[in-house]
């Protein structure tokens, strides 16, 4: 076999190759751990190049994304459809091979990392996927789903606070298959980390229940495979390999120093790099020997047909487990699931109740959950306010993984990471829950959701001033708001348990971006509909309330405020009045729709419109015109009972219908 040194070499020289075309990037953590990447990639890792999306595959996540070279070069060198040409595209408009690893760009990435901490978030979510998945389709002789999780972590994912709920529930949980890897090379942008980063992180990790290798020479081969095999035959623990590195490792002149962290190393030190590496090649010239040690197309393929062969005798002796498996991996819904949605949703129609939109919620999940054994829920802490549990509820835990719910504790952004995670790896359709003030510690793992386009369902409840007594600490204003600013985000705010239970058959469906669901503490009276206005509410706005001909005004309204404007129609038609009322649960739903369409709801004679919601009222400008009127928030609220909040703010019957009299 070649010198393993010069097969790492190839990393090392397509990253700084890679980096300096694009005069842009990071060579230094590629470099430093492009050893370590040897080792696992040719001797642990169990993929095959030609199906990225092999169910059993090894899951492996570049938590430091800004190390991308390291990543692209691996999927290169082992023969994934990633080209040389892609690797000098590096950083390039429509590449493959973007600044930082991007899910969908180039086959074999498993997630987007670039902001901190969440790539090992992730990989903690792939891990507790895999394990859920084992224990619910696993059958004594027959081990189906039986692989391993990997992780790339650098300094900057331990600092970062996501890092530790992450790797704390991990460790609660016994995640027995995650193995990441520290590249602890004590250096960061700003230079040397013992000023501000002087943790004892092995002792921190054995506290979370980790099993903690120490001191590994990160730039030794037999090191690092030993402590692998050492990771690997602890199937109790999760384990951290504390690789000790030195960034940049090959260049003479700047590593060990931030200098070659961030930025290009120059032509001149490459040039010295070469000589100092023995690397006798041109710019992006790998020699056929150095492929041909690194190709895995052909070990893949055999792995691969060796679980194919395993499946089949499962599928032999549990032909429905085998059938219900191949139904969840490929994100197929139940064949009844159309059918029985839709009958659920008529009968609440038939069936009003006053409840508040949160426990709407819950009977959603009642009838819903029957039907899809891939649901995997949980809540930051608070399932009995957000009522995340129903009767199939299951908690998921270290002895018994078969369960379908996750206690994530008090770690809201871990666990929307997480819940990343587990969209990724598949088999599942994941949701969580908390209040919606503190989506704002989470924002950054929805936005992750967003930009990746995967399905990841958060149900946010306690959504207005209306949840009282708590004050301004706990009262979202602007939350709402915002979260319909997010691009690929479906934001749904119901007013009753017809749209509520709407909102999520849709949010089950949509596997390519993730839904907010923003549900009440107070209770909400049941709007009338015909079966044509129930169909409606998919279209995310829609007319509720209606009037013969062409109406006066228009009134807007969400969540809580429907039935505030409902009313507050009624008093303008006493006068003589014609008043609309649209419902618009989802904005980015309705503004999906055709022209035509939304015409049709809100027709542009109309001029006269009225937005109603206890959220930020900016927002709804593009809805009323600068001509309209909106009852909404521009303060943070007031602790008192809610009844006295929404008169103290306006949102009476009075108060709307003095806003629609202002323009009529």
């Amino acid at each position: 076999m070649m010198n393993r040194k010069q097969l790492a070499n190839a990393i090392r020289a397509l990253s700084m190759d890679g980096v300096q075309k694009a005069n842009s990037g990071h060579p230094g953590a590629p470099m430093g751990m492009a050893d370590i990447a040897e080792v696992l990639w040719r001797d642990h890792l169990n993929h095959n190049p030609q199906n990225p999306h092999w169910a059993d595959r090894d899951r492996f996540v570049l938590s430091n994304g800004h190390g991308s070279m390291l990543i692209y070069s691996l999927l290169h060198l082992t023969g994934y459809e990633l080209s040389i040409d892609d690797l000098k595209n590096f950083r390039q408009l429509h590449s493959k091979t973007p600044g930082h690893p991007e899910y969908g760009y180039a086959p074999g990435i498993e997630t987007t990392t670039g902001p901190l901490g969440q790539g090992i978030t992730n990989a903690v979510g792939m891990a507790i996927a895999e394990k859920a998945l084992a224990a619910q389709f696993n059958q004594e002789g027959h081990d189906i789903v039986d692989h391993h999780t990997y992780a790339f972590m650098g300094d900057g994912c331990m600092m970062e606070g996501i890092s530790h709920e992450a790797c704390s529930l991990a460790g609660t949980l016994g995640l027995g298959k995650l193995i990441a890897f520290w590249d602890d090379n004590g250096i960061s942008i700003d230079g040397d980390v013992e000023g501000w980063f002087a943790d004892d992180t092995p002792k921190r990790f054995e506290a979370y229940g980790w099993q903690v290798i120490p001191a590994v020479d990160g730039h030794d081969a037999a090191a690092i495979n030993k402590a692998i095999e050492e990771a690997k035959a602890d199937t109790t623990r999760p384990t951290l390999i504390c690789c000790k590195t030195i960034i940049g490792f090959g260049s003479p002149n700047k590593s060990g120093s931030h200098d070659c962290h961030g930025a290009p190393l120059g032509a001149d030190e490459i040039k010295a790099t070469r000589e100092f590496l023995g690397w006798e090649y041109g710019p992006f010239e790998i020699p056929t020997e150095i492929y041909a040690e690194w190709d895995a197309k052909e070990a893949g393929k055999a792995k691969e047909s060796a679980w194919d062969e395993k499946f089949a005798a499962y599928a032999e002796a549990y032909p429905e487990l085998a059938a219900e498996f191949k139904r969840r991996v490929a994100g197929e819904l139940p064949a009844n699931w159309e059918e029985t949605a839709n009958e659920v949703i008529a009968n609440l129609q038939a069936n009003p109740s006053k409840i508040a939109s949160r426990k709407a919620s819950q009977n959603a999940l009642e009838a819903f959950g029957k039907l899809l054994p891939e649901f995997m829920g949980g809540s930051a802490d608070l399932a009995p306010s957000n009522l995340t549990m129903w009767s199939g509820s299951k908690s998921l835990t270290p002895e018994d993984a078969s369960g379908n719910y996750i206690h994530y504790g008090v770690r809201e952004f871990g666990m929307t990471a997480i819940i990343n995670g587990i969209a990724l790896h598949g088999g599942f359709v994941p949701y969580g829950a908390t209040f919606l003030m503190f989506m704002e510690y989470a924002r950054n793992a929805m936005r992750m959701a967003a930009l990746m386009k995967i399905q990841n369902i958060q149900v946010y409840t306690h959504d207005s001033i209306g949840l009282g007594e708590d004050g301004p600490t706990h009262q979202p204003v602007e939350q709402v708001a915002t979260l319909r600013l997010v691009p690929n985000m479906s934001t749904w705010r119901p007013c009753d348990q017809v749209e509520s239970a709407v909102a999520w058959k849709l949010a089950i469906e949509r596997k390519d971006a993730p839904t907010s669901l923003i549900f009440s503490r107070q209770g909400l009276a049941q709007q009338e509909r015909s079966a044509e206005q129930v169909a409606d509410i998919a279209k995310g706005g829609y007319i509720l309330k209606d009037c013969a001909g062409q109406p006066d005004v228009i009134f807007i309204a969400t969540g809580s405020e429907v039935e505030l404007a409902v009313n507050a129609a009624a008093e303008l038609e006493k006068e003589g009045k014609a008043a609309r009322v649209v419902s618009m649960p989802s904005t980015d739903t309705f503004d999906k729709q055709d022209a035509a369409y939304r015409e049709a709801v809100l027709p542009a004679a109309v001029t006269a419109r009225v937005a109603v919601e206890a959220g930020i009222a900016d927002y709804w400008y593009k809805y009323v015109g600068l001509n309209g009127r909106i009852v909404g928030m521009t303060t943070f609220g007031e602790s008192a009972p809610a009844e006295q909040l929404f008169e103290q703010f306006g949102f009476t019957v009075e108060n709307v219908v003095a806003k629609a009299k202002e323009i009529l």
